[in-house]
């Protein structure tokens, strides 16, 4: 039988399929293009349904409920649909769709299973199902509950079937109609899992409150209650510059999107810009009256000077400063209590959440508003929605916008110097991270903003667009402290004072997975760059390693603290994880 013109790459014969569409013979079906579809012979057996002597289903049979095929349709991220319909058996699972899908995207790769040895057929995928919900909301003019129906995308990749996801949702989803998948490639390479303490680093005479590794994950920097902040030599775990200027606790850092320099803040007020190599101050700046509380960098794909950065305080203000003319752009008023968090989002939007209960959020670029008129430093939408101080707050791209232009070798593709001040790199890098943005935001991905508060729930929000929470995730029993999303967005963690981790669906807010296993608060999360794992930080003084979504129980702890664990980092690059302590130590944790 001749090809399929629609079908360029794949062989029939008898009938059959075969080739790399079909690598598992699971007997897909695809459109002939007239209307009908072209069937392949199949091996695989489907178990009737048992029937009672009425006719009736009996039920609890395994099978019994579920049709045993299913047309699907994939879509990408920008809505375009990839190859025609195609008819699957519902026994097949997110690998068996991930095979079909690389047969569509690439047709020309004749590559057999055995030697395929091809990046492009080794890329993993998620999938998202459309699945309309119908959800009861107050009718403005009657103030009556009425039943309204939103579209969600559930994600589908681990669930072992789809007659599991199915069965899961029978009553939204009809198998007499086409399911619209939506693929996302999820990373190509593996972070190793951390299992060992290979080094303990002293130095610090107080508690370690902070440890970040840069962009690249090429250094590490700390601090804490002795009022200096320390960079480190990830190869040789010495240190590298010791930076005294701050005279009380240095209470928040951040490092600017390029990895050019350092922020720090203290309980004084003060911000001081660092420069990592040479360990010098590039300049102090008496920020606020009461201590700074949160310090972010505008992302380097909407600036690519990375010369912009906003901090928060106890005295209710936050502000915009530009470090290298080292004055306020704009100052953020409007909250009655202190601001506890800020985030620099990737739309051009700045997020503070403060005692007050109240999250603002700011338009921090020049023409960002709906006219293309507004100034920086203007409100845009208050949301409200927390009966309690808000603690924390993450934003689905704060990944991407932590690593920028960089890959998770610590590189910048197709750039030759070396010399981060040069035109020629901050052109290619601004490049490489306003593609990587791009990638990672899709076409109508709104983005996504998570907070948590002393009243032990989180709320979901799209703050862009809505003041409105789009969902309220309960389960903890005591204070979220800390919030942080998976470098897809597929996840974000929850930790709180209960001893638990909480980890939540990252594009619906749906609950997947409580993590027991600390004995003591649980301070700060942190995940791998593949996604694949987690790390907690607990007042137990021990640090856990989570395999994830699934995992209950922790795959690893990492004991040898003396004290309570108050912060960790995993390193871009995914070699190492560094914890800091109570016990003035830090140390550094490696497969």
């Amino acid at each position: 039988m001749e090809q399929s013109k629609n079908l360029a790459g794949v062989a029939w014969t008898n009938g059959s399929l075969v080739g790399s569409l079909n690598p598992l013979n699971h007997g897909f079906r695809t459109s002939d293009g007239q209307g009908g579809y072209i069937i392949t012979n199949t091996h695989t057996q489907y178990k009737r349904a048992k029937r009672d002597a009425d006719g009736n289903i009996v039920q609890g049979d395994a099978e019994d409920d579920v049709v045993s095929n299913l047309v699907v349709q994939f879509h990408n991220r920008d809505g375009e649909t990839v190859g025609d319909a195609m008819d699957v058996p519902t026994t097949a699972g997110s690998e068996e769709l991930a095979s079909l899908l690389r047969a569509l995207l690439h047709p020309d790769d004749d590559a057999d299973e055995e030697n395929d040895t091809k990046i492009k057929g080794q890329v993993p995928y998620a999938f998202f199902a459309k699945v309309t919900k119908m959800i009861k909301v107050r009718d403005p003019s009657t103030l009556e509950l009425i039943e309204k129906p939103i579209k969600e995308d559930i994600d589908i990749t681990d669930y072992p079937s789809l007659t599991h996801f199915l069965r899961r949702y029978r009553n939204e989803v009809s198998t007499e109609q086409t399911l619209q998948l939506t693929y996302q490639p999820l990373a190509v390479f593996k972070v190793r899992p951390v299992t060992r303490c290979t080094d303990t680093l002293p130095g610090h005479t107080d508690a370690i409150l902070h440890v970040t590794y840069s962009p690249d994950g090429r250094h590490l920097a700390s601090g804490g209650g002795d009022s200096t902040v320390r960079f480190w030599d990830i190869n040789t775990s010495t240190p590298r510059r010791t930076c005294k200027g701050h005279y009380d606790h240095v209470l928040c850092t951040s490092w600017g999107r390029d990895g050019v320099l350092f922020a720090s803040g203290d309980k004084r007020g003060h911000l001081i810009i660092w420069d990592p190599v040479k360990g010098e101050a590039r300049g102090t700046i008496k920020a606020h009256s009461k201590w700074i509380t949160g310090i972010d960098w505008e992302p380097m794909h909407r600036n690519k000077s990375c010369e912009r950065l906003v901090t928060s305080s106890k005295d209710g203000l936050a502000k915009i400063w530009n470090v290298r003319t080292k004055r306020a752009e704009a100052t953020l008023a409007g909250h009655s209590d202190s601001v506890e968090c800020v985030k620099w989002g990737g739309e051009g939007l700045i997020y503070t959440a403060s005692r007050d209960r109240q999250i603002k959020v700011w338009n921090a670029q020049d023409g960002g508003g709906k006219e293309g008129n507004s100034r920086v430093g203007v409100l845009v939408r208050t949301l409200v929605g927390h009966g309690h101080r808000i603690n924390t707050l993450a934003v689905s791209c704060d990944y991407v916008c932590r690593t920028g232009p960089f890959d998770h070798h610590g590189r910048v593709a197709g750039v030759e110097s070396r010399d981060r001040d040069s035109n020629e790199w901050r052109d290619v890098a601004y490049r490489a991270a306003v593609e990587k943005y791009t990638a990672f935001k899709g076409s109508d991905e709104p983005e996504r903003l998570v907070s948590g508060s002393d009243d032990n729930t989180l709320l979901v929000w799209h703050p862009a667009i809505d003041k409105r929470p789009i969902k309220r995730l309960t389960g903890h029993q005591q204070a979220v402290n800390h919030i942080a999303f998976s470098p897809d967005a597929r996840f974000f963690a929850s930790a709180s004072f209960d001893k638990k981790i909480k980890v939540w669906n990252g594009r619906t807010g749906d609950f997947v997975n409580t993590l027991t296993g600390h004995v003591g608060s649980v301070y700060q999360v942190a995940w791998s760059s593949d996604g694949r794992y987690l790390v907690s930080a607990s007042k137990d003084s021990t640090a856990k390693l989570w395999e994830m979504p699934s995992g209950k129980k922790a795959k690893e702890t990492l004991p040898g603290h003396e004290d309570e664990v108050y912060a960790l980092d995993w390193s871009p690059s995914g070699g190492s994880v560094a914890t800091g302590s109570k016990d003035r130590t830090l140390k550094i944790w490696k497969h």
